[in-house]
Formats: structure tokens, C-alpha cells, sequence
């Protein structure tokens, strides 16, 4: 087998082996989908260049020089998430329901003095968090396969030496993998794909993954003459990420010998926390025109991964009883550390008058210098980065934003966000499914506001589609490669914000 294939598609296609620290996770932390106030959730969250909202404040902080009244403001939000698979001609939906906090901000505007049209008119802090990303979705992925399975994985590398307690030691203790007198490694759906009466087997996988990732900020924004905004801030993220995985193969027609079924489970946990700074300008060379731009440091962190796996079988002997077995992993805990790309960030807004306002936001980042590094046991993670390397590519994310006051009170928004996939077109001599997968978010909302009381609603939907296979392929040849799953995930989330001006 041609090595770079099989990299491919072990490494690239397969988020199976969650316990190791690669290039899923250094992607996972690294693309954030900023999701704050509905305000700004509703017009794309486009606002490098608008200010005066706590969202905004999270891609440019300059932003917060255009406040000025201070302002509390809160965003429950809902959220409901739709995974339809297709995996070897059979189709399955899931849904996952889930209530969050998109933000809560306070901003203090000091110093003020509105009537002044030279030097720093206003000082303004800001404190607050805004949701990032969340993990939360349940998938399903089921069909009866004639050709392979879990097990072809575990048999290839058992024979190459490649033993492990998570796995290969599990199978083996559970007896759905087996030796030989001459100490060839095998298993039985081996021995049935050799027969005339096996006509294949039921498989389905699960995957529950939840957890969200936070950053709280704190901010300082000035104004200079009502033209010209200066703003730094510092952001701790805050994240926890879980995944849940259950593997099942079972011989519905009875025509593999000694095995029933078998169960394969893997768990993991991941805390974390970093930090970042950024740096934004905002410049109203008319009154009607804003033009901004960020940059977003590298951030800097720390996790800790936990992560245990566990399997079960059944197994029916020659004298036809009956046993089953189950065997764990010992458990797993690591620390190492992620240091994500830099963000850098060109907008511009069109303000007309009363009525309304366009604006959009260009984003910049290199997935590839994304670096994984030592937790402190001398590990260089030197492979792993050379993967990241390999494996991604620049991208440039687009939002676009709307809003049309119908009313001094009463506003109308809507908003569009594309965010192009990380992976390559080709990596490690293949070409990747996953590259043309955009993620592309459709939003719509309205405002209302009434002296120092304002009150947003915003409906986010989202769709993109991933490629992952169930399992491995297989580490040597005479196996076939395992059938590819396709995950069509469609995301809808509804934002409601209050708020207070004083």
C-alpha cells in the first residue's frame, strides 16, 4: 500500500482516534465562528467596522471608542442542530436541542465630551464574554456492509506490531481478535468473507459531541475627534470539549462463526484555556464611510486531554453457549499545548444616515501555522506539525452585513458569512473530500429600540457537510478500504438580546 494513501486516509478522513493530540484538534480550536449580541448575529456578524456592540468589540476592538452612553447587555440563545448521513446507500437524521449564553457585556464610557472636536473625546472600557463556537451535535451513520470492518483495522496492525492497549489489547481480550498456531493475528469476519454463506454485516456509528468555547474580554477604546478609533483588548478563552463514540458491528443473517456482535467505545475530555490581544483602528474619513482593520495575536494555549476507550462482545462457541466479554483501556490523561494562527481583519461600512447602514468584513487566516507543543514530557509533536503543514491552507472568510430602520425604533436586519474549508484541494498525493466543504451561514433579525432600553432578535442558519470514514483503513494490504460517510449538518439558532443605555 502507497504510505501516502494510507496517511490520507487514516489522518485526514477518520476524527476516530480522539485520544491523540493532531491536527483535529489544532483545526477544532482553532476555527472560532464568533457568535455574540443578535444584533450582530442578525447582519453577519460583519461589524470590524461598525462599533458600538460587544460582538464587534471581539473582532476589533476599536469599536468600543464608538460607544457613547455605556451600555449592559445579555443574549440567551437556542439552538437546534440536524445531521442527516448517508453511508453505503442508507440515510439517517439526528437532531440535538440545545439552550446557551452568546453574551453578556458591559461597557463604560468615561471621560465624555461629546461637543469636542479635537483630541480624545471619550475613554471607554468594556468587560464581557461572547460565545465563540459551539460543539454541541448528534450523528448517526448505519448500513449493512459486505466488504469490511473495524476488526480488518485492528487484525492489520496486530500482524505490523503495532499494539496498543486502547485498542489491538481490547480486541484481543474480548475475543474478537484471534491468532493462529503460526502467529498470524485474524478475526472472524475474516474467516465468514472467506465462505459462501456470508452475505455481510450491520455497522453503526454515534458520535456525541458537546461543549462550547468562550472568550472574555477586556477592553479599552478611545476616540479621537469622532474620526479616528484606537482599540486593545485582552481575550481568555475558556473551552471544554467532549466526544463520545460507539462503534457497533453485528452479524444480523448468522453467518459469521463464534461472533455475535462487538461494541467499541471511546471517550475523550478536553479543557483548555489561552489568551490572545488585539489591536484594531477604526477611520471615519466622511461621515457616511468607516473603514477598520484588527489583528488578532496567536493564541496561546494550555489543555488537557482525557480520554479512555472500551469494548464489548459477544461470542457463541462450538458447543453453541453463549459468553460475553468486555474489556477498558486504562485511563488516559495528557497536557500539552496549541498555539492557533493569527487573525487579521480589513472592513468597511456604509452608513446612510437614519436609514440604514452595509457593511463587510474580510478575514484572513493561515490554518497552517497552527503549532501543537510539548505539555512537558519532551514530546515535540514534530510529525503532527509537519501534518498541519500538509494538510492546510489559507483561507479568506467573508461577512456581510444590513440593517434598514423602518422606524426610529423598530430596524431590520440580515447578514451572510462564508468560511472556506482549511483543508488542501490535494494533501499527501490525494485529493481531500473535505476541501470543497464551506461553511456558509444565512441570517436575518430585527431591533427595537425605545430611550435607554433596546431589545434584538436574531435567526442564524447554517449548512456544511463533512466527510469522515467510521474507521480506519487498514495499515497493510489485502483489506479493503472502508466505505466513506457523508455528514450533512444543517444549524439553526435563535438570539435574543437585551439591553440597557445610560
Amino acid at each position: 500500500m502507497n504510505k501516502n494513501v494510507f496517511i490520507a486516509g487514516l489522518m485526514i478522513l477518520l476524527p476516530f482516534f480522539a485520544g491523540a493530540q493532531n491536527f483535529e484538534d489544532a483545526l477544532r480550536y482553532s476555527s472560532v465562528r464568533i457568535e455574540g449580541t443578535a444584533r450582530s448575529g442578525a447582519m453577519g456578524n460583519a461589524f470590524g467596522a461598525l462599533g458600538s456592540d460587544f460582538t464587534g468589540v471581539g473582532i476589533n476592538p476599536a469599536g468600543l471608542g464608538l460607544y457613547r452612553s455605556s451600555e449592559f447587555a445579555l443574549t440567551p440563545s437556542f439552538g437546534m442542530t440536524e445531521i442527516s448521513s448517508g453511508y453505503l446507500g442508507n440515510n439517517m437524521v439526528e437532531n440535538d436541542y440545545r439552550p446557551a449564553l452568546g453574551n453578556l457585556s458591559y461597557v463604560a464610557v468615561m471621560n465624555s465630551r461629546k461637543s469636542s472636536q479635537s483630541g480624545v473625546v471619550s475613554v471607554n472600557l468594556g468587560i464581557g464574554f461572547n460565545r465563540l463556537k459551539d460543539f454541541n451535535s448528534y450523528s448517526i451513520a448505519e448500513a449493512f456492509n459486505t466488504t469490511s470492518s473495524f476488526l480488518d483495522h485492528m487484525s492489520a496492525n496486530a500482524n505490523n506490531n503495532k499494539w496498543s492497549e486502547y485498542y489491538e489489547e481490547l480486541a484481543w481480550d474480548t475475543y474478537t481478535l484471534d491468532k493462529t498456531d503460526g502467529g498470524v493475528y485474524f478475526s472472524d469476519l475474516e474467516t465468514a468473507r472467506g465462505g459462501t454463506a456470508y452475505n455481510g454485516h450491520r455497522q453503526r456509528k454515534s458520535y456525541d459531541r458537546g461543549g462550547a468555547m468562550d472568550e472574555y474580554t477586556f477592553g479599552l477604546g478611545l476616540n479621537f475627534n469622532h474620526r479616528f478609533y484606537l482599540g486593545a483588548s485582552l481575550g481568555i478563552t475558556d473551552f471544554y470539549y467532549r466526544e463520545n463514540s460507539t462503534l457497533k458491528e453485528w452479524d444480523e443473517e448468522g453467518t459469521i462463526p463464534y461472533l455475535n456482535d462487538f461494541e467499541f467505545n471511546s471517550s475523550l475530555r478536553t479543557y483548555g484555556t489561552g489568551y490572545n490581544f488585539k489591536l484594531g483602528a477604526i477611520f471615519k474619513p466622511v461621515n457616511n464611510l468607516r473603514i477598520g482593520a484588527s489583528l488578532v495575536t496567536p493564541t496561546l494555549m494550555k489543555l488537557n486531554d482525557r480520554f479512555e476507550t472500551t469494548m464489548g462482545s459477544s461470542i457463541t462457541w462450538d458447543d453453541n453457549s453463549s459468553e460475553t466479554f468486555s474489556a477498558s483501556s486504562p485511563y488516559n490523561e495528557y497536557d500539552y499545548e496549541l498555539t492557533t494562527p493569527f487573525r487579521a481583519t480589513l472592513s468597511g461600512a456604509l452608513v446612510m444616515g437614519k436609514r440604514g447602514l452595509v457593511s463587510a468584513d474580510v478575514e484572513y487566516i493561515d490554518y497552517a501555522m497552527a503549532k501543537l507543543r510539548s505539555g512537558g514530557d519532551g514530546y515535540n509533536f514534530a510529525d503532527e506539525n509537519s501534518d498541519i503543514t500538509d494538510l492546510f491552507q489559507p483561507v479568506t472568510n467573508v461577512r456581510l452585513g444590513g440593517e434598514f430602520r423602518l422606524t426610529e425604533s423598530f430596524s431590520l436586519r440580515g447578514g451572510y458569512e462564508l468560511y472556506p474549508s482549511a483543508f488542501k484541494n490535494m494533501a499527501f498525493g490525494v485529493d481531500q473530500p473535505n476541501a470543497g466543504q464551506n461553511h456558509t451561514v444565512l441570517s436575518a433579525g430585527f431591533g427595537y429600540s425605545s430611550g435607554g432600553f433596546f431589545a434584538d432578535m436574531a435567526f442564524r442558519h447554517g449548512e456544511i457537510t463533512r466527510y469522515n470514514r467510521l474507521y480506519p483503513e487498514p495499515s497493510s494490504d489485502g483489506f479493503p478500504t472502508p466505505a466513506m460517510a457523508a455528514f450533512d449538518e444543517v444549524s439553526n439558532k435563535v438570539l435574543f438580546t437585551l439591553g440597557f443605555r445610560f
